[in-house]
Formats: structure tokens, C-alpha cells, sequence
């Protein structure tokens, strides 16, 4: 008697079980299923042929976007000479331009309040440098032998009990760190005593950046508004609001490195001194230059105050100082750093590690200087030709104002015609604030 179990459909009864070739192997039969093919349709060639055409259009486009550039690399690698100067006369300007905008705003002529600042600026820098230049000059070849003495006790300590590493390997590592210390001494002294030094190597470079610096600040109102009024009234709004954006995050950036590096040098100077560790002034001069080389900086300057204490005090006073380093470090970053990312650059610190690194590699002590501001203004033309994209308005001021061209007799100026901004529109943090405050403003 057979018997029909509920939802299974007998097989006709010419048709014994095993001529019905199953759609699924049953668990356990140890039977894999077979492959099916589809069968090809009439549209799968044009379809291939249309897949074909857009992947070499787009690789044709980003071979053109790569060979344009290293066109523009290679260019600005040829004019280095000169845009050197220009870039550390815009960073002058962006420390010294608050100062001057107060002059102006109190009636000076707009000359005379560049050059009073820039005067009171040089005699300033000039007397601090001679007050702390000699003691550092004088114990920059101290510095540089208790490092070498502090790599090759920690030389030691890594080859013997209990990390037994490759001797030959870490001695190599080490004596050339020693002989690349031993060697470039003479640049330690100045790099940790001159900005201008570490900044742009040259004397002449300086001087340059300097006239720049006189001529930016004076006729500084005068530059948007004569860029923007080359490219027309269409891009006007753009060229305008990009260079407020900036403006801004280039004078955020200077403000914010040199305030965390005065508290970095300030406090890790403090623990120095109490701890007893000699070369406190050249370390805290060597940590205060080091902020502006955001992370790794901080982390070398660090490094060389352990150094320093592990030959001058032993083991335990250097495990002291390294607390101390983390201790403020931590503080910074935890405390300090937070409350000045709302308003700065906004890249994470593996942007900037990455940033650091390449610039270091391709122009060594001015690259790692210059590398994290040129990713961050690069970050700021990316957002904003992203938000364009996405229908925004990146144009528009917080306050509702954009950017135009008015002629007159007197030739173009820019300003403001008030524009109704969406109500969910919010500028990104950092960029959302009113630039017309920090930068040269318009007329």
C-alpha cells in the first residue's frame, strides 16, 4: 500500500523513484549539484561592448588627471625657488595680519600699520632669539652627544636580557642615527634656534618672504577681490569663498601649533627642570618647533628629552620623563586638541601621520612643515567643490551673504548680496565661521 505524504507529489506510475532525477541532493547523499549555464541573450555583446567603452573612457580620464598632475608637480617643483617665499610670506602674514587689521581699523594708513607690525615683529623675534640663542648654541653639541650616548645604551639594553634582539641589526639602525646626529649637529643648532632656518634654509628666502610679508599686509583687502575679478562674475562667488576658506584654516593652523607647542615646551620644560635633567632650554625650544610638525614632531622632541635623561640620570629618571612627555602629550590631545579641531583643520591623525611623511620625503625638514597646511587647504577645496556637487551653496556666508563683482570708475570691487540660504545647510565644523574676521577682508 503506498502512502501520499502531505505537500510531495507521487511520480507517474510508469515512472519508478529512481527515474526522477531530483532538483536538490538530498542531505547526506554526498551529491554536489551541477552547474547551469545560462543561455547567452542577443543584448550580452552590446552591453559588454558599452561596459568596455566606459571603463576606458574612465581610465583614459584618470590617466589624463594623473599626467596633469605630475605636469603640475614637476612645474611647481621648477618654481620652488620662488614660491617658496610667497608660501612663508602668507604664513607671516597670517600671524601678523590681526595686529595690523587693529592699526587699520584705528585710522594708520594702511603702509604704515604693515610696517610698524612687521618692525615690531623682527625686533621681537630678533630679542628673544638673542636672549636664548646663546645658551642653546653652546649646548647644541651636548645635545647631540648625550643622544648619541642615549641610542647606544638603549642599543645595549635592547640586545641584551630579556629582548635579545639582532644585535647587528639595531647597531646598524643605531650608528646611523648616531652618525646622521653627529653629522648635522650644526643644523640642529639651527633649526632649534631660527624659525627662518627651518623654515626656508636660505637667507634669501627669508628676506624675500619678508618683503612679501610688507606688501601682503599692506594691500592685503586689495587680493580677492582683483583674483575674483579675473575669472568673471560666475566664478567671482567661488574664488572669493574659497579664498575666505582658506584663509581661515591656514590662520587656525598657525595659531593652533603655535599654541599647542608653547604649552608642549612650556610644561615638558617644567617637568625637565624638576627632575633635574640638564639642556632644558635647547629641549623646549627643539619642542616648541617641533609642534608645527603635527604628531611625529612632538614625538621626536620627546623622544630626545628621554634620550637626554637616560644618559645624564639613569633608567629611572628617563621612565619619569617619558611619563611626563605622555602626561602632557595626553593632555594635549585629549583636552587641548578637541576644544581647537572645532575650529581647525579637521583631518584624522592618520592623514596627517601620511601627510608628514610624504612631505618629509619629498623636501625633507620644509616638506614636513609645509605637508599637513597643504593637505588641509587641499581637504578644504575638496569639500567645497563636494558640497557644489551635491546642489549645496558653499558660496553663502553664514550670514547669508555671497560674493559679486560691481564695477565702477574706479575699476571692480567685491560685495555682498544677501542670498536666502537653505534651512538645512550647515557648514562643516571649522568652516561654518565668518572668515571676513580672519582674513584680509574685502572692501
Amino acid at each position: 500500500m503506498r502512502i501520499r505524504l502531505p505537500g510531495r507529489t507521487d511520480p507517474p506510475p510508469d515512472e519508478t523513484p529512481e527515474d526522477v532525477e531530483p532538483d536538490q541532493p538530498t542531505a547526506g547523499s554526498g551529491v554536489r549539484p551541477a552547474t547551469h549555464a545560462p543561455a547567452p541573450t542577443t543584448e550580452r555583446g552590446e552591453r559588454l561592448r558599452r561596459a568596455s567603452r566606459a571603463v576606458a573612457v574612465a581610465s583614459a580620464e584618470l590617466l589624463l588627471v594623473v599626467g596633469g598632475l605630475i605636469v603640475v608637480g614637476y612645474v611647481l617643483g621648477k618654481l620652488w625657488v620662488i614660491l617658496l617665499p610667497v608660501v612663508l610670506g602668507l604664513l607671516f602674514t597670517t600671524v601678523l595680519w590681526p595686529a595690523t587689521r587693529f592699526l587699520r581699523n584705528h585710522g594708520w594708513p594702511s603702509a604704515l600699520a604693515a610696517l610698524t607690525v612687521l618692525l615690531t615683529f623682527l625686533a621681537a623675534f630678533g630679542g628673544i632669539i638673542a636672549l636664548i640663542a646663546p645658551p642653546v648654541v653652546s649646548q647644541v653639541e651636548e645635545l647631540a652627544t648625550g643622544v648619541s650616548d642615549g641610542l647606544q645604551q638603549l642599543q645595549e639594553w635592547l640586545t641584551g636580557p630579556p629582548f635579545n634582539l639582532g644585535e647587528e641589526q639595531i647597531g646598524t639602525a643605531i650608528d646611523q642615527v648616531i652618525n646622521t646626529i653627529q653629522g648635522n649637529a650644526q643644523n640642529i643648532a639651527q633649526y632649534a634656534v631660527t624659525g627662518a632656518t627651518a623654515i626656508g634654509g636660505l637667507l634669501i628666502n627669508l628676506v624675500l618672504a619678508l618683503v612679501l610679508t610688507f606688501f601682503f599686509l599692506k594691500d592685503g583687502p586689495r587680493w580677492v577681490p582683483w583674483l575674483a575679478a579675473q575669472t568673471g562674475p560666475p566664478a567671482a562667488p567661488h574664488v572669493a569663498a574659497l579664498s575666505y576658506k582658506t584663509w581661515s584654516t591656514l590662520s587656525e593652523f598657525i595659531r593652533q601649533q603655535a599654541l599647542v607647542g608653547f604649552f608642549d615646551a612650556f610644561f615638558i620644560a617644567l617637568g625637565l627642570w624638576i627632575l633635574g635633567v640638564p639642556l632644558v632650554l635647547p629641549l623646549a625650544v627643539l619642542t616648541f618647533f617641533g609642534a608645527f610638525i603635527p604628531i611625529i614632531g612632538a614625538f621626536v622632541a620627546g623622544g630626545f628629552a628621554v634620550l637626554i635623561a637616560l644618559v645624564d640620570s639613569g633608567f629611572t629618571t628617563a621612565l619619569l620623563v617619558l611619563g611626563v612627555v605622555i602626561l602632557v602629550q595626553q593632555i594635549e590631545g585629549n583636552i587641548l586638541q578637541p576644544i581647537l579641531q572645532g575650529r581647525g583643520l579637521n583631518l584624522h591623525a592618520a592623514v596627517v601621520i601620511l601627510a608628514v611623511t610624504a612631505g618629509a620625503s619629498l623636501a625633507g625638514i620644509i616638506g614636513a612643515f609645509l605637508a599637513v597646511p597643504v593637505t588641509a587647504l587641499i581637504a578644504v577645496a575638496y569639500r567645497y567643490a563636494r558640497d557644489q556637487l551635491d546642489g549645496k551653496s558653499p558660496e553663502v556666508l553664514p550670514d547669508g551673504t555671497r560674493a559679486q563683482i560691481v564695477p565702477d570708475e574706479t575699476g571692480a570691487h567685491l560685495s555682498r548680496e544677501q542670498v536666502a540660504a537653505p534651512e538645512d545647510e550647515n557648514p562643516p565644523r571649522g568652516e561654518g565661521r565668518d572668515e571676513s574676521r580672519e582674513e584680509p577682508a574685502t572692501r
